[in-house]
């Protein structure tokens, strides 16, 4: 007979089963109805030979003694009782029960058990509720959602949740209608949970989009006007635009924008823009005050640099004026323990970008400069479209001259306000916001806006009525606001302070409002004066195309005033945009954004190394067969672009010098981004088509080679439109087209565009053979792994750059993408170009195969 030989996982499972059997069962037999001798030993569930040798009778016993037969099964009988009735694990009592016996109460109410389980089933029951305190978590105690709603716990639960990431005043507001990001230690909106995109652009374009930017910082220099100067200067060039002298901006009457850079780096060592506003003189007074707006990625490297060049190394305590408890809810007392103050205050100061306890002033005993971080002690809104200055006319209220006195320190003063008012007042004459001179300031004081809110929300018109003072509104339109009527009591920090806390609570308004005859009329109480700064911003002012779009005007605020000013100003319907709505803006305005668009920045830096982990992690979440395979389109980097790679091919393709530029510093980039006003006016006028308009001297390879000589591995920041269809894509390729491809485009001008061939993926085979030992370990399907081939000469046609935005631009009409390319690359497609064609080259997604024609300017 052929012996059956069991597999390993019957053995397994036969073992899983016997584990509580007895392994052998050894009985003596008397003789009596046996075919075995006596003393013989049969081991139990055993086929065939034995272990030892010996083997048994294979015959069946033609008898057999029931006695004898149920002694020698007795261990094995009572092995499975004692199965059956321990059930082992997690198992209960109820398991004994057939299948179709069994139901889920059963765990809960013994009574549904049979009466021969229940007192089993019971006594199980009380041995887990007798079990250690230690094994079991006591639940915590929830209170219910009045009690943690009530103000001093919802404050308390508010100050919990800022610890990592700081909420501005308007968080909550934003919270229940955008989608919020968690960035640069603050909670930001990002874009609205509606569909508003278009609804935003039709307001940028034709009514008004209010941002809330408290979120950038504010570092205060004060001290000698020519020590603030000549430190300064040491962080910016004159070749990128005016700096912190210019006459224009420096009486206070202007606010300016400069590139900063690390401390005699120029171009190297390249830090981020920012926005600056000196305080207008002030009557005996020698110091000066200088206001210094930053993104909070950068902060933390240009104040290491301020304090280098001010040498402002002594950090100066600060003592903090005592605040004013938060008042308990109406009808209810608070429980306080002994020593306690009171409620906890309301968190009125919160910057993420520093660490609790660190300084917040420093000065310098041989400078006389002392540096303030006013983080978050300024509330800044920011009102983008042509109606944005209806819109404040229609929210704000100048203070009357008893409101004013408070804040002023004399006649002259309140003479500076009566100017200051009358001008606020000629807006409503100004038909759009692009009309008035870029960067002008406006200091005023107005009223607390809580006290005239309509009652319904409604929506600003433009004032269609002639004003009779056209002289004077188009006084203010072409020479803009006089420096004495940039002044403002925001300037002072004890002001600001005094009018924070006296800011009238919420609580006391609406009991005030409740006890009117008259509901809905207005408020007998004496009003509170608060100081304002308007601010310009000019919008596009580079370029040819859509000039002075995207002005507006900023509204800066002292703190604790934020929702007091924000509901008024959304009840004048204007759109609500975020973060999204900031790039987009950038984008239309054909302006880099900070910091996805500085890759020569350390921020702009962590920003790329952050979003290629972003745009990796959403790559891996598709299945491998819906994933794009980049090889063979010939993509080498989708995630990241190489800048360092591409300019350093590029100077060595056009046998440059290779020498390191002088100055950089252990770790920074080598490559830099071209900002030379005076070099970017000559490459736009060179990529220009030949026409009667342009009569620019024409490029000669002599100027191009000086040209590249100097900035061999710069980028150049350019703008991208399509010739015909199409929609650039992120990371998109701009390439140099052949010959024959300026020839096809001739002949056809709405031509699609020639295609790239499609590659053959060399390492699909490393990608399948998971246990190959010599596969690299981060290797992944149709992704390039490093190091990179070159990224200038991988495909058809020689690669210039990458697309940073790209998208179908409302303003434009078509696609439009903004991009850096090589300069040297620039250069060496130029001189290969007809002069009709100059400025044409081809744009290829990530995604695609397939080229697009485009024409690249440069604005200036």
């Amino acid at each position: 007979m052929k012996l059956f030989q069991m597999t390993g996982a019957k053995d397994r499972m036969r073992e899983k089963k016997m584990k509580n059997q007895p392994r052998n069962v050894t009985y003596s037999s008397s003789g009596h109805g046996t075919e075995r001798g006596q003393g013989s030993q049969v081991s139990g569930w055993v086929r065939g030979h034995q272990a030892g040798g010996h083997s048994y009778s294979q015959d069946l016993p033609k008898c057999i003694t029931a006695t004898y037969f149920a002694k020698a099964r007795a261990a094995e009988v009572n092995a499975m009782l004692k199965a059956v009735r321990k059930p082992a694990g997690s198992c209960h009592v109820f398991n004994a029960l057939p299948k179709h016996m069994r139901r889920r109460a059963m765990s809960h109410n013994t009574k549904r058990l049979p009466s021969r389980l229940r007192e089993s089933a019971q006594r199980l029951a009380e041995r887990s509720q007798g079990a250690p305190d230690k094994e079991k978590k006591p639940l915590p105690k929830s209170r219910s959602r009045r009690a943690r709603r009530r103000h001093g716990n919802l404050l308390l639960e508010f100050n919990r949740r800022q610890r990592k990431n700081k909420w501005m005043e308007t968080h909550i507001w934003h919270a229940k209608r955008f989608h919020m990001l968690k960035t640069w230690s603050y909670c930001l909106p990002l874009k609205p949970t509606s569909k508003s995109f278009r609804a935003s652009y039709r307001a940028m374009s034709a009514h008004a989009l209010l941002q809330d930017l408290s979120y950038f910082c504010c570092l205060e220099l004060r001290g000698s006007e020519d020590q603030i100067l000549r430190a300064l200067a040491r962080l910016t060039n004159k070749q990128t635009g005016p700096t912190f002298a210019a006459a224009s901006c420096l009486s206070g009457a202007r606010q300016g924008s400069v590139h900063l850079y690390r401390a005699d780096q120029f171009p190297q060592g390249s830090l981020g823009p920012a926005d600056f506003l000196w305080r207008p003189q002030v009557p005996d007074a020698s110091d000066r005050q200088l206001w210094i707006w930053i993104h909070p990625a950068l902060k933390q490297d240009v104040l290491s640099e301020l304090q280098l060049v001010c040498q402002c190394f002594e950090a100066v305590s600060v003592s903090e004026e005592p605040r004013p408890a938060a008042e308990p809810p109406a009808g209810r007392k608070r429980k306080t323990d002994e020593g306690d103050a009171g409620p906890p205050a309301k968190k009125l100061l919160g910057d993420g970008t520093r660490p609790a306890g660190a300084p917040v002033r420093w000065e310098s005993t041989d400078t006389a400069i002392t540096i303030s971080d006013l983080t978050m002690e300024i509330v800044r809104y920011r009102l983008i479209g042509p109606l944005a200055h209806m819109v404040l006319t229609d929210t704000l209220h100048p203070a009357i001259e008893k409101v004013f006195e408070p804040l002023s320190s004399g006649e002259a003063d309140r003479s500076v306000h009566q100017q200051q008012t009358d001008i606020f007042r000629l807006l409503r004459g100004v038909c759009s916001t692009a009309e008035f001179p870029a960067g002008c300031v406006l200091g005023l004081t107005v009223d607390d806006p809580r006290l005239t809110l309509p009652q319904k929300r409604g929506k600003t018109v433009p004032d269609l009525q002639q004003t009779t003072e056209e002289e004077r509104v188009r006084d203010l339109t072409l020479r803009g606001v006089a420096a004495h009527c940039s002044q403002s009591a925001l300037w002072d920090a004890s002001l600001r302070e005094r009018v924070t806390h006296g800011r009238l609570s919420e609580q006391e308004l609406n009991r005030m409002r409740s006890e009117l005859l008259v509901p809905g009329s207005h408020l007998s109480v004496a009003p509170s004066g608060v100081p304002v700064l308007l601010v310009h911003q000019a919008g596009r002012v580079r370029g040819e195309e859509r000039l002075h779009w995207g002005s507006g005007w900023d509204l800066l605020l002292p703190k604790g005033w934020g929702m007091a000013f924000w509901v008024p100003l959304v009840y004048c319907g204007v759109r609500v945009g975020g973060l999204h709505m900031s790039i987009k803006h950038s984008q239309f305005m054909g302006q880099p954004h900070f910091p996805h668009d500085y890759p020569d920045c350390p921020a702009g830096v962590r920003f790329q190394s952050e979003q290629e982990a972003e745009l990796l992690e959403k790559f891996k979440r598709r299945p491998p067969s819906k994933r794009t395979n980049y090889i063979k389109h010939g993509c080498l980097a989708p995630f990241r672009c190489p800048w360092q790679q591409l300019t350093d091919e590029w100077e060595e393709l056009m046998n440059l010098s290779t020498e390191t530029a002088s100055g950089t510093r252990d770790g920074a980039p080598h490559f830099t981004v071209l900002r030379s006003l005076k070099v970017l006016r000559q490459l736009s006028a060179w990529c220009r088509r030949v026409s009667r308009r342009n009569t620019n001297p024409p490029l000669t390879r002599a100027a191009a080679v000086a040209l590249q000589q100097d900035w061999r591995r710069s980028l150049v920041w350019v703008r991208v439109r399509l010739l015909s269809k199409g929609q650039p894509a992120l990371h998109a390729t701009v390439c140099v087209p052949t010959t024959s491809d300026l020839q096809l485009l001739l002949k056809d001008g709405r031509s699609s565009g020639p295609q790239e061939p499609r590659h053959k993926d060399h390492l699909k085979n490393l990608c399948e053979h998971k246990t190959d030992p010599e596969r690299p370990a981060r290797l992944l399907r149709g992704v390039w792994p490093q190091p990179l081939p070159s990224v200038v000469s991988h495909c058809s046609r020689s690669t210039l750059g990458w697309v940073q935005q790209g998208d179908f631009s409302l303003a434009a009409g078509r696609g439009e993408a903004l991009a850096f390319i090589s300069v040297t690359g620039l250069l060496h497609m130029l001189l290969q170009q007809p002069q009709e064609q100059h400025g044409v080259v081809l744009l290829r997604n990530p995604s695609s195969l397939q080229y697009r024609y485009a024409q690249i300017s440069i604005d200036t």
